[in-house]
């Protein structure tokens, strides 16, 4: 049973980071290596994230550089950043790239604070899916090994806490990503 708990609490922390770094992308009219560094680059055939050939720098609340370890990939780079649905147009110096974050439009934040709100319900959702599996498993447990009443209704509960806490987390990162969206 103590196993069962860890490996459903380990998973929907798995879920909690994954929601992070998914938030993490979302542009906020300030300059955050999140916005690009999990952003996939063609290099040398083989698609890898910008963060692993290249370090990711904030220069300015505005402005993000992005300085390649290896000079051959500025042009990758670059067309991956111009081809994501990032809309922003890099420029290169041969040396750096350049990202200029340009400040949001109203329309553009509301649309932001959607996609930041169906993404934490996918979270939410993800967190249910494990709470299921765990008692499901709960179940077949009784099942197998004879558990009694008593011990089955303990390990949901402690299943149900680990999803309330979980799902918590998930909507405090939610909403202090739409909160970053919202300030001007």
């Amino acid at each position: 049973m103590d196993r069962l708990i860890a490996r459903a609490k380990t998973d929907m922390e798995k879920t909690v980071e994954v929601v992070r770094r998914d938030l993490a992308a979302y542009r906020t009219g300030r300059a955050s290596p999140g916005l690009v560094e999990s952003l996939e680059v063609e290099y040398y055939g083989t698609n890898v994230p910008l963060n692993h050939i290249a370090s990711i720098q904030v220069i300015d609340t505005r402005l993000l550089g992005i300085t390649p370890w290896d000079k051959n990939a500025l042009s990758a780079i670059e067309k991956a950043i111009m081809t994501s649905e990032l809309g922003l147009m890099p420029t290169n110096d041969g040396n750096i790239i350049r990202l200029e974050i340009p400040s949001l439009t109203e329309e553009r934040r509301e649309e932001l604070c959607r996609q930041v709100g169906r993404r934490v319900e996918e979270g939410r959702v993800a967190i249910r899916n494990i709470r299921r599996a765990a008692n499901e498993a709960i179940d077949k447990m009784e099942e197998a090994e004879g558990l009694s009443e008593d011990e089955v209704r303990v390990g949901k509960k402690e299943v149900q806490d680990l999803t309330d806490e979980y799902i918590e987390r998930i909507e405090e990162i939610g909403e202090e990503k739409i909160n970053e969206i919202k300030e001007i």
